[in-house]
């Protein structure tokens, strides 16, 4: 007998859990290093752009706004300004068709399975939240924004904090022994935990995640379901 509480909300990261890492850093990436110059000269008058910009002039005073942007990329910096603006090149690149997100296989069955089976689902994602949406509306499957219940990111805190784990409980109003935090890095997991969220490591062998103890380990949504005894996923099993 499964001795594991069953959730009812499932909260997801995106990269290596629901999405390839690949996608990110051979794809998104390098179409948004390609079109920020572009975008920041060609709608300098737009406010969410002077936002960013002034944001990123205030952290890196010494350095030219688009300089320390490509830096940030560089380093993969999970920075507010540089996700802002990141977020508009990829709209565009959703919107012309240029980009479309490949899921994990075995995450769209999963998904509308457990919303009509009436979970809660969400994202917590270093992502802002418009792109998380755009990820989840053009997809190879189609639209599944509206299987989400909420997109969260780093307005919450650092996902390597456990006070925005709670930040987020405060804001939900769910019980943190009902959500389950699925994640790909064990660090994300460990402060999710710290705020008494379920856990479960995504390990995606073409990822190449390396598993760590002491959360529970699924290679795909089918293993989370049936470690979690949540529904099974219709369609193919992956």
């Amino acid at each position: 007998m499964n001795s594991i509480p069953t959730p009812s909300v499932i909260l997801l990261d995106i990269e290596g859990t629901t999405l390839p890492v690949s996608f990110v850093h051979k794809v998104l990436f390098p179409y948004a290093r390609k079109a920020l110059p572009d975008l920041i000269r060609d709608r300098a008058g737009d406010p969410a752009v002077i936002a960013a910009l002034e944001e990123t002039r205030a952290l890196g005073p010494d350095r030219e706004p688009l300089d320390q942007l490509m830096e940030w990329m560089d380093e993969d910096a999970k920075i507010g300004p540089l996700k802002a603006l990141q977020g508009i090149a990829w709209a565009d690149g959703y919107a012309s068709g240029a980009l479309i997100a490949d899921l994990f296989p075995d995450v769209p069955p999963a998904l509308r399975t457990w919303s009509e089976a009436g979970l809660t689902l969400a994202v917590y994602s270093s992502g802002s939240a418009p792109a998380q949406r755009l990820i989840y509306t053009y997809t190879t499957d189609g639209d599944l924004t509206p299987l989400f219940n909420a997109f969260l990111d780093l307005e919450m805190g650092g996902k390597k904090d456990a006070e925005s784990y709670r930040r987020i409980l405060a804001k939900t109003g769910w019980n943190a022994p009902d959500v389950l935090f699925v994640s790909d890095v064990v660090a994300e997991l460990d402060a999710a935990a710290s705020a008494g969220l379920l856990t479960c490591q995504m390990v995606r062998p073409e990822d190449g995640t390396i598993a760590g103890k002491p959360h529970p380990v699924a290679h795909s949504m089918k293993e989370v379901a049936d470690l979690f005894s949540l529904p099974e996923p219709a369609g193919k099993a992956q």
